[in-house]
């Protein structure tokens, strides 16, 4: 009985653990950039004397959908959206380069360029793009930030570091939402990238596919519980079997 009791039990774990990521994708269907995670399931034997026969349903998070999310024209300056496979690079709250889609940014009262979440934008130099007070910025298609302070000329004060991941060191997400290199090291900027101003990326989270996958692992989760009911009641009919006398 404890082999279909284990079975079971991890099966409802694995749905459990998928229904709660893709509750998450769900709730970042509107988050700028955003990458949905995918999950998969995989069956791993249990080792060690007398547990061969086991068999433990575990569910992966092997990466995210790297596929652009819906473009959405705003006309705002500060604005941006990646053409192709490149992300914008910024600074972690942990001080590391770390990448991002998010194209929304703006700049802080000391002049300092940020992401709309408050995240310090790097340059192509990998240092903070730092603009006068009260100057009129403005983004180039090839990254370029431009400042014009009333009065004077326009003035370009940096470029945005824009780098390309590599199929020998991709990109991973981390805790904080960020994605960062599998090595650690920071990526070289890509000068051939070129941005489109005004516009900013969505989220490429699929609501109706969310909702369906949702639905599949409640009722494989359902499924499951209803599993470990019947072994408990066929565990209780065999003690009773074994409790008779004559």
């Amino acid at each position: 009985m404890d082999r279909i009791i284990y079975t079971a039990m991890t099966g409802a774990n694995a749905a459990a653990h998928r229904q709660a990521l893709l509750s998450n994708n769900l709730a970042n269907v509107s988050t700028n950039g955003f990458r949905a995670e995918l999950s998969t399931y995989r069956s791993v034997p249990v080792r060690g004397t007398g547990s061969t026969t086991r068999v433990m349903a575990l569910d992966a998070t092997p990466g995210f959908l790297d596929l652009p999310g819906t473009p959405h024209r705003t006309g705002r300056a500060m604005d941006a959206m990646i053409m192709g496979n490149s992300w914008f690079a910024v600074q972690g709250l942990d001080g590391t380069e770390a990448y991002t889609r998010n194209g929304a940014f703006e700049v802080s009262l000391d002049g300092t360029v940020l992401t709309n979440t408050g995240l310090t934008v790097l340059g192509d130099g990998g240092a903070p793009i730092t603009a006068p007070q009260g100057a009129e910025v403005t983004l180039g298609v090839d990254g370029t930030v431009t400042a014009q302070v009333p009065g004077q000329p326009a003035a370009v004060v940096g470029r945005l570091k824009i780098a390309t991941p590599t199929p020998e060191d991709p990109l991973k997400r981390g805790d904080d939402g960020l994605f960062r290199t599998t090595s650690g090291d920071p990526l070289a900027n890509d000068a051939t990238v070129r941005i489109q101003p005004g516009t900013i990326e969505g989220s490429n989270v699929n609501v109706i596919e969310t909702m369906v996958s949702m639905i599949q692992s409640a009722r494989q989760f359902d499924a499951q519980t209803r599993l470990m009911q019947t072994a408990e009641a066929s565990d209780r009919a065999a003690a009773q079997l074994l409790n008779m006398q004559g």
